[in-house]
């Protein structure tokens, strides 16, 4: 959410970002939101004019009533209440013309407010523009990716030599787009989300785990309606709606803050299960747990003063790269493009895996640097030395996501007799076993 001082300001810079964006329909938006903020900042300072000559008659009126009760000459004593009247006459006047006002502001208010909340936030000079993720950049690879000279099966079937996964159970239960998880499988699926904890924990970020519903002021505030559409699930007859990821919850935790300057960064890992619509997904029906309405995740989430949020964006998606690395998974690094960007960005790339099967990259890591926009749309601030009182910026990460983790993990330690390969830093989170053994072909 951009500031409406920047958007008066500079509206041919605003309009050309939402060019840049592929999103052409809202350049109207700029006109109108200029136009509703004059409405309003005209109503507030005729309203505020009103108000201080309704306080100037008001206090002439004192006075007025003295020389009305000493008075004993009728005639005077008419002319002073005619002067009374006449003062209690436009005080009501502007009573009522201010009451006009202030209603006229709040209209305006309000829909400059939903103006704003749909205008794009200004992408960052390094962002490739393109239409869609078709145009989305690779920067560079990390570790070398491997084509196996036997076959890689489909990743439900690696899974179900090891009696590791019932869909068709989950199926029955819950729909599509479920799965249960059993055994080594499972386990393996709870020691990534470990291994991934303890890997941000060493990197100094805090662990938590957050709520997992929020209320609806914290869905606007941290996404756009559009994503919000296509994402979040509502609690019926509540205002509560199940995270679509812990970011959610994680930066409505600093909602109306003010931050001590001293401690940010605020630098933050956490836990939560994940529930998504996937409206328009491509592939819900089919049979796997790539794209899945439920699944658990590890984050990292940082908030920090705007002269930081460029450097902190390379270190999250660095640390990415050396997670997937130390459980020998070659990854790539994908410059997201203008149109591919989410409203509230300035900036995003994903980590993509490599998948042996398919001989090509797939997202695993999404990283996002928002500015302030989060933090405008929530008040979360600091103040700086000087104690003027500044916007903070958030930016956040995936750790892990074990779903499709699992999948890239499973792939790239695949062996030829159908077992797999345990990499050395899960081993301790898997009671020290090296390899899993398939039960069956």
């Amino acid at each position: 959410m951009l500031d409406i001082k920047f958007v008066r300001e500079n509206p041919d810079a605003v309009k050309e970002n939402i060019r840049k964006k592929f999103q052409n329909a809202k350049l109207p938006l700029v006109d109108e939101a200029i136009a509703l903020d004059a409405e309003k900042r005209a109503c507030q300072q005729e309203a505020e004019q009103l108000k201080a000559e309704r306080n100037r008659l008001s206090k002439a009126n004192g006075p007025l009533f003295g020389q009305l009760k000493k008075c004993d000459d009728e005639a005077k004593r008419a002319e002073i209440q005619a002067q009374i009247d006449a003062n209690n006459e436009a005080v009501k006047a502007d009573a009522d013309r201010m009451a006009a006002l202030d209603a006229r502001a709040e209209a305006a208010a309000q829909q400059l407010n939903k103006i704003m909340l749909v205008i794009p936030q200004m992408i960052d000079d390094a962002v490739p523009i393109g239409p869609d993720d078709s145009a989305n950049v690779e920067v560079q690879r990390f570790g070398e990716p491997v084509v196996p000279d036997f076959e890689i099966p489909y990743h439900t079937a690696i899974m179900e030599r090891f009696d590791g996964i019932d869909m068709d159970a989950a199926g029955r239960v819950s729909g599509n787009g479920f799965y249960y998880l059993l055994g080594d499988i499972a386990r393996m699926h709870e020691a990534v989300l470990a291994y991934g904890r303890d890997f941000m924990i060493d990197k100094g970020f805090t662990y938590c785990i957050p709520p997992f519903m929020i209320h609806g002021n914290v869905v606007e505030g941290v996404m756009s309606q559009t994503d919000m559409d296509g994402m979040m699930y509502k609690i019926e007859g509540e205002d509560l709606y199940l995270i679509g990821t812990s970011e959610h919850s994680m930066i409505g935790r600093f909602i109306d803050q003010i931050l001590p300057a001293d401690k940010l960064p605020q630098t933050l890992t956490s836990y939560s299960p994940c529930f998504r619509k996937e409206k328009g997904a491509h592939g819900i029906e089919e049979r796997g747990i790539y794209r899945i309405h439920q699944f658990e995740k590890q984050e990292m989430i940082v908030v920090c003063r705007p002269e930081d949020s460029k450097d902190w964006y390379d270190r999250l998606w660095q640390f990415s790269v050396e997670l997937f690395r130390s459980l020998d998974i070659p990854v790539r690094q994908l410059e997201c493009c203008s149109g591919d960007l989410a409203d509230l960005k300035c900036r995003s790339c994903d980590i993509e895996a490599w998948s042996p099967r398919q001989q090509k990259y797939f997202e695993v890591c999404s990283c996002s640097n928002l500015g302030d926009a989060q933090a405008r749309r929530l008040h979360i601030r600091y103040k700086d030395e000087s104690g003027k009182m500044q916007l903070c910026h958030t930016l956040n990460n995936t750790c892990v996501a074990p779903p499709r983790m699992l999948i890239a993990l499973l792939e790239n330690n695949l062996q030829p007799d159908g077992s797999v390969k345990i990499p050395k830093v899960l081993q301790p989170y898997m009671g020290g076993k090296e390899v899993l053994v398939p039960l069956h072909d």
